[in-house]
């Protein structure tokens, strides 16, 4: 495949949504460069597709001025950079914007923090461990507290708790 741009060979693919339509754009990594596509804050793949005025249709990224406000003391990346570009310019980022981007993330997601996916086997063993580890505690105060029927009961509990989970961890 060609540059759009000069006819070379090309090396960069972008491709984003613009008004409900794909719009692909190729180009050599020397206008990539030329482009800015290598500079996340100075680049907008909408500007390149929807600018106009380029060879073939293909038009530069357009400089725009530095954001204002809190920087990223790694890149120098600020909120407004963020919200104009919609992503961050370094892994140091999303420490430093980390009070403004909690509701944004809010937003997107079901809570402040993503945990992702357990299988189903190894949430339960771990909901057993935690569970253990609750009448473990609960049955050393009630030796302590000399309350031996409530102790007696937690025992049986736990060892009811132990032989499931030796019965689930032997394959079958």
């Amino acid at each position: 495949m060609d540059c759009d741009k000069c006819g070379k060979p090309a090396k960069v693919h972008l491709t984003q949504l613009v008004g409900g339509k794909v719009k692909k754009v190729v180009l050599c990594n020397e206008c990539a460069a030329e482009t800015g596509v290598t500079d996340p804050t100075g680049f907008a793949l909408a500007d390149l597709l929807l600018g106009g005025g380029g060879e073939h249709g293909v038009a530069t990224a357009i400089p725009r001025p530095p954001g204002q406000g809190r920087a990223c003391p790694e890149c120098g990346f600020t909120l407004d950079d963020l919200k104009r570009i919609r992503r961050f310019g370094c892994g140091a980022c999303y420490e430093a914007f980390r009070d403004q981007v909690k509701d944004m993330i809010r937003g997107m997601h079901k809570g402040a923090s993503h945990c992702g996916k357990v299988p189903d086997g190894l949430m339960e063993m771990r909901q057993r461990k935690l569970r253990l580890g609750e009448l473990q505690e609960r049955l050393d105060q009630a030796v302590t507290a000399e309350n031996y029927e409530e102790a007696a009961g937690l025992r049986d509990e736990i060892r009811q708790i132990e032989e499931s989970m030796a019965n689930s961890e032997t394959p079958s």
